[in-house]
């Protein structure tokens, strides 16, 4: 571990007052979501059943660049914002690279995660419009513990919806989200129509993310008062987490540097979206040239390997239909232990990026994964999420391609969480337990032919 890495802070003062919308600068716009009967564009009445409203409108805003932040976010914000952005002087040393290496520490927020931007102002919205109850999905239980705070801070009850193949490898984090009042169910579950589908075609089948969005998706449509939250995918979570990015700008500035690569890992988008958005503006006006790369697992590969179609943002067909990359909404990814990056489409305006070669992705096995975490871990000192160890892998490689090539240039990525209670995952990579999972052609096409017939 080194005890030369420097960490470059903000004051309080200095958290964004507004949050970046990245549509408004985009070259080409993202396409619009449908609403699933009529095959229409979306207004933001539409979704007002299913969100908040002033999240709706925030949805599809596509005219105002910033979008202020309310004084009472902030305030929260202030727990534990701004975070620190360290320069990874060990973790250079240890590749022997010529790179100059930094990373976001998004690991500090009270739930260990970056997932808190968004968990405060949605449950914040849900509040001020007089809801009572919300519901959400999670993955790895990153978003479930944020959004468990923050219901809790707001006096709102929440009903989550975990994977199941998660709920049992991430206990700690079920207890989490408990501790903080929250209710947790394993998806798919028999709570739901949805769910009793899925089951009885597949009684052992362990769930994913577009499994359990069915389940709270169902569950806030047919409860008064409540109201559905998501931690990915939309256009408005990625908003939320642009705070990220902004400070980042601001730190890289104090450092006299400036990124030449931005990397983040990528299940839905959001810690990729929140990291990347601020940056990519100057991009778009000609002023930078920066690299901007999303790393997915191996198992899992909707950016790199996906079509480019509507889709269902669900498994059971209940959401409107997204202009995304995607396998199919039916897509059961590998029980890897990332579980958060276990989703089968990327938001609209991701895809849309990627569509236009304005970014790139790279998909990642999973042994490389926590190669790299436990060498970050003993190098810097931060046993990183395992989500977050895509991008840490996707660095590492990037920094040894200089290595070759003799090339200094400045890599940023997002460290979106702390492992601390993923230590199970440890034990089994340890223990020679896991295994790299991969993705058929035939298993692509089979899953997205029939999309097409959605329009």
């Amino acid at each position: 571990m080194s005890n030369e890495s420097k960490k470059y802070l903000l004051n309080e003062k200095e958290i964004p007052e507004a949050w970046y919308n990245v549509i408004t600068d985009m070259p080409t716009k993202p396409r619009p979501m449908l609403h699933p009967g009529t095959k229409q564009p979306l207004k933001a009445e539409d979704l007002y059943p299913i969100f908040s409203e002033e999240a709706s409108r925030q949805e599809l805003n596509t005219t105002d660049r910033w979008i202020e932040i309310p004084e009472e976010v902030r305030d929260m914000y202030k727990i534990w914002r701004p975070t620190p952005l360290v320069r990874a002087r060990g973790l250079e040393r240890a590749l022997d690279t010529p790179a100059h290496i930094y990373f976001k520490n998004e690991s500090v927020s009270p739930v260990g995660s970056h997932k808190l931007n968004s968990a405060i102002p949605q449950a914040y919205y849900c509040k001020q419009e007089g809801t009572t109850n919300i519901t959400t999905e999670t993955g790895a239980g990153q978003w479930g513990a944020a959004l468990s705070l923050a219901a809790s801070h707001f006096g709102l009850a929440l009903a989550v919806y975990m994977v199941k193949v998660s709920y049992n490898q991430k206990p700690y984090r079920r207890s989490i989200m408990q501790t903080y009042g929250a209710e947790v169910i394993a998806s798919p579950s028999m709570s739901t129509k949805a769910g009793r589908k899925i089951i009885t075609e597949n009684p052992n089948y362990q769930g994913s993310l577009g499994t359990a969005i069915s389940e709270a998706v169902e569950l806030a449509t047919s409860t008064p008062h409540c109201k559905y939250t998501l931690g990915s995918v939309l256009n408005h979570v990625s908003l939320h987490q642009t705070v990220i990015g902004l400070e980042a700008e601001k730190q890289m500035a104090m450092a006299g540097e400036y990124p030449d690569i931005v990397i983040g890992c990528f299940g839905g988008g959001s810690n990729f979206s929140g990291i990347s958005f601020p940056f990519m503006r100057h991009n778009f006006s000609g002023e930078r040239s920066t690299r901007f790369i999303a790393a997915e697992p191996e198992s899992c590969p909707k950016l790199t390997r996906g079509i480019f179609q509507y889709d269902f943002g669900d498994e059971a067909g209940y959401t409107p239909l997204i202009p995304m990359c995607t396998l199919g909404h039916n897509f059961a990814p590998a029980n890897i232990h990332a579980g958060g990056l276990r989703y089968h489409g990327a938001g609209a305006i991701v895809s849309q990026l990627i569509e236009d070669k304005l970014m790139e992705a790279v998909d990642i096995p999973q042994l490389e994964t926590f190669a790299a975490a436990t060498l970050f871990a003993q190098s810097e000192g931060i046993i990183p999420a395992p989500e977050s160890s895509h991008a840490i892998a996707a660095a590492i490689r990037e920094a040894k391609r200089l290595r070759e090539s003799g090339e200094s240039k400045v890599i940023l990525f997002n460290l979106s969480g702390h492992g601390l209670i993923d230590m199970a995952s440890y034990d089994r990579y340890f223990a020679g337990d896991l295994a790299n999972y991969q993705v058929t052609d035939e298993q692509v096409r089979e899953n997205t032919k029939d999309l097409e017939k959605l329009m």
